[in-house]
């Protein structure tokens, strides 16, 4: 968690100390005129700055959340920006600022204190505000970034801690710090920060099809470089520079770093040789310390007593309270607008009789219907346009009897309820129109007769393999009849890859696939268990030395049963909705057991037969790839490139007829393998959704 939490805990120390090194002027400064009775003051100013900050977080969690997937990378790209553009001010700020800014502070407090409670409130709320929001800001950028918050947060957390610690040693006098110098090397540091941001929003915006290029990479390093690693993890945790990246991504982060540190550099050596710090109470130059004394004669003391306007007294805690409250409920105000809670749920009954009752035509916008199964049945129930059966909201496995929420977003257009009973025929209900512009998110449907296509096509191609696959074991057959065991090896291997390439049709092949390909995982005997046969049985044998008289029979079962399954298979049930569920099942059963050698009997080919589960996937997605462009265009160019790179690494263990076995690679080869293909396996989890089979009228 270190990688996220580090740009983090530099901001929220950096942020931290400003604010901090602030607030001990303005006590330092009250102190002095004898004015102590007004710190309270203060503390409510900073107390409203927390609150405000606090709350600009809220609102932009919340604001993002109920936007789509698509604008959610537009606004948090373009908050990126924001936040870059910011740091980089107040980098830039602090170390032009810092001399001067003690007796900036001093100057406004001796105003404030002739002029009311309210202005010294003020002061000290605009003081602090300032670096809340910035802090705010960059915590919400960085742990978007991370995609997760507990990183971040505890990263700011600690540096926010150590900021008051090393704020409060400076004031009590315990501690030295050279200031000038802290500043300048953590304002350096955050420029390089600043620049990955910068890269990661400029990314964010042309995932959010704001700019152009999300395709157009000017390097990628992921075949090469292992994601999963420490200091793959760290670079991309604290200085958001991934294996790949876009020209755009390396022209913004290239030139940013070039000119602002070029600039940042300058500058620094432009003050060099000035060594006065801002007086900051306890803090002189070069971190000596100086105790702040009332009636020490300083200067900076004002000739006396100020003189305030009598205040009518009210109780002490109603100013904290009041602007401590005021931001938080202008955020809830705007997080409601922003994320409107769904209207109050109308009633709607589903069964197979009576689907739909209780609806009316609602108001645009989010909307919480209440789904009441009246019926004798588990149902499915459907939020659909009828003339297009496109889905806007659905819940599965709705008990007879019970109620739950289904929340969907409703826009101009034409909306009808769709009931499926789990052993009935489903049922639309009459549909209502809404009126206004049109908008709301749907998922485009997917029926049997939509898969049929690509089913036929994959039934081709499977059944091309089973041929080969009779050809292959025959020979591997002969092979061991004959003693030629060397031969049999590479025989052997053939044919395991030709079946292993078709593994989206394992759940139709019945009983076969566990003669032809089963593990001894369960059996009483073990590898030694009558049942265990096959492909497995065989790779034991062949490589643990067994004469081939052993082999024999086993060698020539598996011939039988792969015939026997060529036969069968035109006449088995394929179901097409196997088809988008096997485009994730292939490569997961993939890095369950070929990756982790589980099968391995011996051979040491585990990576072979996961190249050939690779090639399946491959075809099983050139079938699907008509329904998938059309529903999500962009997740197969996405996807070919995350193949590329798995082959890529599969092709750097295979070694003219030879493979690496799994337990022979080593650490960082194995975590860019398993890198790679956990990264294939969550781009392609969206298939089975995108093409879930659904039931129409």
């Amino acid at each position: 968690m270190w990688d996220d939490a580090f740009p983090s805990f530099l901001i929220g120390l950096r942020e931290g100390l400003e604010a901090g090194l602030i607030v001990s002027v303005l006590v330092a400064t009250l102190v002095r005129a004898g004015a102590g009775s007004r710190l309270p003051q203060v503390w409510t100013g900073v107390l409203a700055a927390i609150a405000l900050s606090m709350s600009f977080g809220a609102v932009l969690t919340f604001t993002a959340a109920s936007l789509s997937t698509t604008a959610q990378e537009a606004f948090g790209g373009a908050l990126s920006i924001v936040a870059v553009a910011f740091v980089t001010a107040m980098v830039f700020w602090m170390r032009r600022s810092a001399r001067g800014l003690a007796g900036e502070i001093k100057e406004k407090v001796t105003e404030a204190l002739a002029m009311g409670a309210g202005v010294l409130v003020l002061t000290s709320f605009l003081a602090v505000g300032r670096e809340g929001l910035e802090t705010a800001l960059f915590l919400w950028t960085t742990a978007r970034a991370a995609n997760e918050s507990a990183g971040p947060m505890t990263g700011a957390g600690v540096g926010l801690v150590l900021a008051a610690l090393l704020c409060w040693g400076l004031y009590r006098r315990v501690l030295r710090i050279n200031l000038t110098r802290f500043f300048t090397v953590t304002g350096a540091v955050l420029v390089v920060i600043a620049a990955g941001v910068l890269g990661y929003g400029l990314r964010d915006l042309q995932e959010g099809a704001v700019l152009p290029g999300g395709t157009a990479y000017a390097f990628d390093l992921s075949g090469s470089v292992d994601a999963g690693s420490w200091y793959s993890t760290l670079l991309q945790g604290v200085l958001n520079l991934t294996p790949a990246m876009t020209w755009l991504q390396v022209a913004g982060y290239a030139g940013y770093l070039a000119v602002v540190m070029t600039l940042f550099v300058g500058g620094v050596r432009g003050v060099r040789g000035v060594r006065k710090v801002r007086a900051v109470p306890g803090v002189r130059s070069h971190g000596n310390t100086t105790p702040p004394r009332p009636g020490s004669g300083s200067p900076d003391r004002p000739a006396g007593p100020a003189q305030v306007r009598p205040v009518p007294a009210r109780p002490r805690w109603l100013l904290p309270a009041a602007v401590v409250a005021v931001p938080a409920l202008l955020a809830g105000l705007v997080v409601a607008l922003a994320h409107p809670k769904p209207a109050a749920g109308e009633t709607v009954a589903v069964s197979g009789t009576d689907c739909g009752r209780g609806f009316t035509a609602p108001k645009p916008g989010r909307q919480d219907f209440l789904m009441h199964n009246t019926g004798n049945q588990t149902s499915e129930v459907y939020l659909i346009d009828p003339s297009s059966n496109a889905v806007y909201g659905e819940i599965e496995g709705l008990a007879p009897g019970t109620t739950r929420d289904l929340v969907a977003t409703v826009a101009g257009g034409t909306y009808a309820w769709r009931c499926v009973p789990a052993d009935g025929k489903a049922v639309t209900s009459t549909a209502v129109r809404v009126g206004g512009a049109a908008g709301a998110h749907a998922v485009a449907p997917v029926s049997d007769r939509d898969l049929a296509a690509p089913l036929k096509a994959y039934r081709a191609y499977v059944d091309r393999g089973l041929a080969t696959l009779v050809t292959q074991a025959r020979k591997l057959s002969g092979d061991i009849r004959a003693g030629h065991l060397d031969t049999a090896r590479t025989d052997w291997l053939t044919a395991h890859r030709t079946y292993a390439s078709l593994g989206a049709a394992y759940g139709t092949f019945e009983d076969f696939d566990r003669k032809i390909d089963g593990r001894p995982d369960g059996l009483p005997g073990g590898v030694h268990d009558k049942d265990f046969t096959g492909f497995l049985r065989i790779e034991y044998g062949l490589w643990h030395g067994e004469p081939a008289a052993g082999l024999k029979g086993v060698a020539q079962q598996l011939a039988d049963d792969a015939a026997g399954l060529l036969k069968a298979f035109p006449h088995q049930d394929f179901d097409p909705s196997d088809l988008p569920l096997r485009a994730h099942e292939i490569l997961e059963n993939t890095l369950q057991f070929e990756l982790t050698g589980d099968t391995d009997q011996g051979s040491g080919t585990g990576l072979a037969t996961a190249d050939a589960n690779l090639v399946g996937t491959r075809e099983l997605l050139a079938v699907l790839k008509p329904l998938l462009t059309t529903r999500a265009p962009r997740l197969l160019p996405t996807v070919d490139v995350d193949i590329a790179r798995l082959q890529k690494l599969l092709d750097s263990a295979h070694h003219g007829t030879g493979w690496t076995p799994v337990d022979r690679l080593d650490h960082a080869a194995k975590a860019r393998l398993d890198g790679a293909t956990g990264h294939l396996l969550e781009d392609l989890s969206p298939v089975p959704d995108l093409l879930e089979v659904r039931k129409s009228a």
